[in-house]
């Protein structure tokens, strides 16, 4: 009884309810992969296909010149995409798809070096397919690009 007591009159912290405990979200685990393949999804269209139709039409001149020099193409595609992308999360922390469902890096200010890692561990992750089933494996939901760059994506519904 006295416990109780001493909860009541403030000198001591009342034990957490099963309840409260589920409420809590935990801040070290990562996204859920579903909603990062949304975002993800989301800035393939917003971001790389206005760039594509201005490296096809504007830089190449029409489909055909693209088809003849498709190496150099997809070489400018892919600079400017990683141009864009890094310069978003340096600036706002955030992609238009990331920004739609609601995500967030824990890091709140990453740096340079950080997001560069990132950046060309993910393509490589993608491409290899390897690091698309490393979320599956850990509890904590990480990807390979949130390993080895040491940042991660948290989700916070508004």
């Amino acid at each position: 009884m006295s416990r109780w007591r001493k909860v009541k009159q403030g000198k001591a912290q009342a034990p957490e309810t099963k309840k409260e405990k589920k409420t809590q979200a935990p801040e070290t685990l990562c996204a859920p992969v579903t909603v990062r393949l949304k975002a993800f999804l989301t800035d393939t269209f917003m971001i790389v296909m206005p760039i594509l139709y201005v490296v096809i039409y504007l830089v190449m001149g029409d489909r055909e010149g693209f088809r003849e020099h498709m190496g150099e193409g997809w070489l400018i595609i892919l600079a400017l995409h990683f141009l864009s992308v890094i310069a978003l999360w340096a600036i706002k922390g955030q992609t238009p798809g990331m920004k739609a469902y609601d995500l967030y890096f824990a890091d709140p200010k990453p740096s340079l070096v950080k997001l560069l890692i990132r950046y060309v561990t993910m393509q490589a992750g993608i491409l290899s397919f390897f690091g698309l089933f490393v979320p599956f494996l850990l509890k904590s939901r990480a990807t390979l690009w949130d390993l080895v760059s040491g940042s991660c994506l948290i989700y916070r519904p508004q």
